[in-house]
């Protein structure tokens, strides 16, 4: 049986092949990732955050649902849990494979389930299956992770989207590994976990997007906050700050803020912390470089790789070639240098060669000459420059060994990479500069790591200005170098960081150590190093008590991990290999801390679809801010593994859609946001992505890592986009004008707008809680300085709140609503909120104090979508 309605808009999928999926759409929508809410603690340099994911299922028939997604790769995900509608379901760590068979299993046989694994650092992939038509489910990560800060900044940068990678090597043939657009190949086995479909630009995002973070300097003033690529609301209070992402906002580029705290009163200093098992301790040392210790340095031999591929296009290209050009002018008479530029191919400055040139007038010219006419192209084969580059750099150890690499970072074959070309790097330092708007850190970070050296991320041409200063002290001498860790009076088992980092003036180093047993009073900490001078360095430092709570050990275990894992990257024989795995397997297990052989699973005890066999709908993401249709990754198919009949007649040619786009109408982005409890989808747009149909009902044998398999991609040309960076914005600016309600979905036919809207199997209550929230916002509004302005989000989140009604179907909770929500809008647009206020929050308290619910007649029966 058909849907009440079916209507196409070709606007949704990204593709650059010969067919795509249009928009299918009935009155309930069909994405089933709802809602993304981020509420984040900051306390001095570690942050613990809450990640709240809601799905819903809006369709006639069981799903499950797939969603790619990014997150901090220096945090650690140390708790899993699955909430449905009258219970909590916590999930459990398990060994990979057997996590897989568990969940496998749960579905099979009709009950709900999630399982959470780790595919890349910082990528990950969450499946949840078995919701009936008007289930909802809020998924749940809890993450633990140290901050950044340099010259007495902290970054705290949240992922919100995996951008497309370039994907080489020949595809496999095999079953593939997920639901992914790129095949999985010879060179990247599991490329169909990292690759989720794309939506086409201008697409209204169908994702509501919230993000809380509130700033405590553990009793160091934090000043200078500002937000980088997104607009927020910061109040003030006694220990730091509240800052809140704005309402109708994308998840297609990174979430960063920076503030300064309190750079004059850092100092080098220890801190421990016992299990909870008493069975070991784990010590976070910080250690502040001297100051006054830089010196005259080494001559040095620099080798600068330039991506120039064409996911760096736009003003992606015009910051890498600014950057270069600046590391360029910074080099003296008694250095040597080369340029390597690279996509498919490696080239240089003509003049110069692929050779170590002295750093003098002429050739500093001649290379700043040539990075001016550095264009975006072709593909990041990243494997032959840094060959290149580490030849260059062998041997020489009467001067400093540099290796810089500026670049998106946008490869699928990081594991490829570090196993070729680790243990060349180690002996030379590799600093990384990734320019993006979503940035693959998680590998630049590994690829610095490898070499001592360091990464920085740099989101706009404005943030680059920023951190020129810093590049040009990194690839100078350092303030430290040689660093090692010795304990007194403590039996120490290991250290993260494995290898300790050079250190530089302005950056202090945080090392991780682990013990066993508890230390012994007045046990002190060694640090040594090695001044420029070559005199040496020793630092000691007397362990304190850590705050009661401190995630010493999650933190600890997620940067061994790391080490662990990028260890298992790089070796080739089958008994070491063997031996990492058990390493990192028993650390993960131990401390509950995500790795990529272990997965959270969460399976709950009812069943709802017997027989299982739910249709996977693989979760659609947003391009990255900046990108174009035409570049490698971005244009690549949706899996279209079983296409029902159904949709016979959804599929174009690339060209129809692109003539249909031009005449298509716009419809305004609705504004985003909801708790975490609160299913947001927005009313009447979606995408479905088939998936590969389940081989039978009993759970597969366990899939050994690497073993991944996935499903078509087409590749696609690159190309050049304008220049779109963004300046940094400080928080606390005049809020924007009220939003203005959603425009309806022009493709909407009458039959559709006819079908039952009673909101049946819908529980009001986590929408009532919700409006609770808002009255509160509400009351502080009307006691503030200037009550209009501070009316302004809470008003935007009651509009929100609205149209989350209409989309489930809670229309009388909705049309008791609407009057209100109108009266805010006309008062705001006036100036004249203070008035009505009053008279408003009573009639809110009464809406949200008797539920607002009439009573409904019995519902209609709802017609089934996939039949």
């Amino acid at each position: 049986m058909m849907p009440t309605a079916l209507t196409i808009d070709p606007t949704l999928t990204h593709t650059s092949g010969e067919h795509a999926f249009g928009r299918l759409e009935t009155s309930h929508g069909l994405l089933p990732l709802a809602a993304l809410s981020v509420a984040a603690h900051v306390r001095g340099l570690e942050v613990a955050t809450e990640i709240h994911q809601t799905f819903v299922n809006h369709t006639g028939a069981p799903i499950e649902a797939t969603y790619i997604f990014p997150l901090p790769d220096r945090a650690a995900v140390y708790a899993f849990r699955m909430q449905l509608r009258d219970r909590v379901v916590e999930g459990v760590i398990d060994e990979r494979g057997r996590a897989r068979d568990v969940y496998e299993h749960a579905i099979a046989v009709g009950q709900r389930a999630a399982i959470a694994e780790e595919d890349r650092p910082g990528v990950f992939t969450l499946r949840v299956g078995n919701l009936v038509p008007g289930d909802h489910a809020v998924l749940t990560l809890r993450t633990v992770g140290p901050l950044p800060i340099e010259d007495g900044e902290v970054t705290w940068a949240f992922p919100l989207v995996v951008a497309p990678r370039y994907i080489p090597g020949v595809p496999l043939l095999d079953e593939q590994a997920g639901t992914g657009t790129a095949p999985d190949t010879d060179r990247v086995p599991d490329a169909s976990r990292i690759s989720p479909p794309v939506l086409l630009p201008g697409f209204a995002s169908p994702v509501r997007l919230s993000i809380r973070v509130t700033l405590d300097g553990a009793g160091l003033p934090v000043t200078g906050l500002r937000s980088s690529l997104h607009e927020v609301h910061a109040v003030p209070d006694r220990d730091g700050w509240h800052v809140e992402l704005r309402p109708g906002q994308r998840l297609d580029r990174d979430f960063i803020l920076r503030w300064t705290l309190g750079g004059a009163a850092l100092h080098s200093a220890a801190v421990w912390a016992l299990d909870d098992d008493g069975e070991g301790a784990t010590a976070m040392i910080t250690l502040v470089p001297p100051v006054g210790a830089a010196a005259q340095g080494r001559p040095r031999d620099v080798v600068l790789v330039l991506d120039r591929s064409g996911s760096m296009g736009g003003w992606k290209m015009v910051a890498a070639r600014r950057a270069a050009a600046r590391i360029v002018d910074t080099l003296g008479e008694r250095d040597r240098f080369a340029v390597l530029a690279f996509d498919d191919a490696v080239e240089s400055p003509p003049t110069l060669g692929e050779q170590l040139v002295a750093g003098s007038d002429r050739h500093r010219f001649r290379a700043v000459e040539y990075l001016a006419g550095v264009q975006a192209r072709g593909g990041t084969e990243l494997a032959r420059p840094l060959e290149l580059a580490t030849r260059l750099l062998a041997g020489h150890d009467d001067r400093d060994r540099v290796l810089v690499l500026v670049t998106d970072g946008q490869v699928g074959n990081e594991d490829e990479l570090l196993r070729r070309h680790g243990a060349h790097l180690q002996r030379v330092r590799v600093f990384t500069l990734g320019i993006d708007q979503a940035v693959n850190a998680g590998f630049l970070r590994r690829l610095a790591a490898v070499g001592g050296g360091a990464c920085e991320l740099v989101e706009s041409e404005e943030r680059l200005d920023e951190v020129m200063a810093k590049i040009h002290r990194r690839i100078a001498t350092p303030v430290l170098v040689d660093v090692s860790l010795n304990g007194d009076g403590l039996d120490l088992a290991t250290q993260a960081p494995r290898r300790l980092p050079a250190v530089f003036a302005g950056a202090p180093l945080v090392v991780h150590a682990r013990w066993r047993g508890r230390p012994r009073p007045g046990a002190t900490l060694e640090l040594r190093g090695r001044l420029p001078a070559g005199t040496e360095y020793t630092q000691r430092l007397h362990l304190d008590s850590a705050r009661p709570g401190a995630a010493l050990a999650q933190s600890w275990a997620r940067a061994h991990l790391r080490d662990l894992e990028d260890r298992y990257a790089a070796v080739t024989t089958p008994g070491d290999r063997a031996a990492l795995e058990r390493s990192i397997l028993a650390v993960s297990l131990r401390h509950h801390v995500l790795s990529r052989f272990t997965a959270f699973v969460a399976v709950d005890r009812d069943i709802v679809n017997p027989g299982g066999n739910p249709r996977t709908l693989t979760q659609p993401v947003d391009s990255p801010a900046g990108w174009t249709d035409d570049r490698f990754g971005a244009a690549q198919p949706a899996p279209l593994g079983e296409v029902p009949s159904d949709l016979s007649d959804c599929l174009f040619s690339l060209d129809t859609l692109r003539g249909a786009r031009q005449s298509a109408p716009v419809v305004p982005s609705a504004p985003m946001a909801a708790g975490p409890g609160a299913p947001a989808p927005r009313s009447g747009s979606g995408q479905i992505i088939p998936g590969p149909r389940r081989a039978s009902a009993a759970p597969p044998p366990a899939a050994a890592e690497g073993d991944a398999r996935s499903a078509p991609r087409a590749g696609g040309s690159a190309s050049s986009i304008p220049a779109t960076g963004s300046a940094s914005r400080p928080v606390g600016a005049p809020p924007p004008s009220p939003p203005r309600a959603p425009a309806p979905a022009p493709q909407a036919s009458a039959a559709a707008k006819s079908e039952s809207r009673d909101g049946a199997g819908f529980d009001p209550a986590p929408y009532l809680a919700r409006l609770f929230t808002v009255v509160d916002d509400l009351e502080r509004a009307a006691g503030a300085a200037t009550p209009d302005a501070a009316a302004q989000l809470p008003v935007a989140r009651l509009s929100e709140l609205l149209e989350d009604l209409r989309t489930v179907g809670l229309d009388a909770l909705a049309a008791r609503l609407a009057p209100i929500v109108d009266r805010l809008r006309e008062a705001l647009i006036v100036g004249r909120l203070l008035p009505i206020l009053k008279e408003i929050l009573a009639a809110l308290r009464e809406l949200a104090g008797d539920g607002g619910v009439a009573p409904q007649p019995p519902p209609r029966k709802r017609k089934w979508f996939w039949r």
